[in-house]
C-alpha cells in the first residue's frame, strides 16, 4: 500500500518518532552550521538616548574585556567593532570538555551632527560600554522663555 502513496505525502505515514529523528537532525545541523551567531559575525544589542548637551550610546558586549573592543567616529558615524573569545574547560575524571566561541562584530550607528569629536568618551563596565557624545553649543536645546503679552 505505502508504494502507491506519492513519496512527497510518505512522509505522513511515517512512525512519528522517525518524524522527530529528522526534525532533531535537521535543528542539530542548523544548531552548528556556518551561521550559527558564535562562530561568525555577532552584533551587540544597543541604546541610544539624547540629553540636553549628549547624545548617548550604550552596548551590551557581556563577557568581553575592554582591550577586545574599539570605537571610531568618523563624520556623522560612530563604530562600535570588537572580537569575542569566550572557551570553556571542564574535566571530571575520564570525562573532557572544551568548548570555544568566537565571534567578530561591528556596528555602525548613524548619530547628528554638531558631535564636538575630540571630548567624546567611553566607560566599558560590567559588559557595558557608554559612550558619551558631546553636542556642539550650537546644537544644544536651548530653552525659550515664553512671555505673557500684556493686554
Amino acid at each position: 500500500m505505502k508504494s502507491l502513496v506519492p513519496r512527497r505525502w510518505r512522509q505522513d505515514l511515517e512512525h512519528p518518532l522517525s518524524t522527530f529523528q529528522r526534525e532533531m537532525n535537521r535543528l542539530w545541523d542548523s544548531f552548528f552550521s556556518e551561521g550559527a551567531p558564535w562562530q561568525g559575525e555577532w552584533a551587540p544589542t544597543v541604546d541610544v538616548s539624547e540629553t540636553e548637551g549628549s547624545v548617548v550610546v550604550k552596548a551590551e558586549v557581556p563577557g568581553m574585556e575592554r582591550d577586545d573592543i574599539e570605537v571610531s567616529l568618523t563624520g556623522d558615524t560612530l563604530t562600535i567593532q570588537g572580537e569575542k573569545k569566550d572557551e570553556r574547560k571542564e574535566s571530571k575524571g575520564s570525562y573532557r570538555l572544551v568548548e570555544r566561541r568566537y565571534g567578530t562584530f561591528s556596528r555602525s550607528i548613524p548619530v547628528p551632527q554638531g558631535i564636538e569629536a575630540d571630548k567624546v568618551t567611553a566607560e566599558f563596565k560590567n559588559g557595558v560600554l557608554t559612550i558619551n557624545l558631546p553636542k556642539t553649543e550650537e546644537t544644544r536645546t536651548k530653552k525659550i522663555q515664553i512671555q505673557e503679552k500684556a493686554h
